[in-house]
């Protein structure tokens, strides 16, 4: 699966995508941010504060409870505000 990073988060970890390819037991977007955070000490690091990262499973706004089996992008993105 491609994974997308947007804003700070591509800025800490210094890449705006990435191909990762997880194991079986990461079932949701939640499970794939700690293992993309146990995978990388700069992950690990942007990932610190997990309740606030956003994420997008093939383009679809969805929780850390959306599964991601099949999914072809994963997206994560910092809380966003409008005016």
């Amino acid at each position: 699966m491609k994974v997308l990073y947007f804003a700070w988060l591509r800025e800490r970890l210094n890449k705006g995508e990435e191909e990762v390819s997880p194991p079986a037991q990461v079932a949701t977007v939640g499970d794939l941010i700690g293992w993309l955070a146990a995978e990388d000490e700069a992950a690990e690091l942007a990932f610190a504060k997990r309740h606030l990262i956003r994420a997008a499973v093939d383009g679809k706004l969805a929780t850390h409870e959306t599964p991601v089996a099949g999914a072809e992008v994963v997206a994560f993105f910092p809380p966003m505000t409008g005016g």
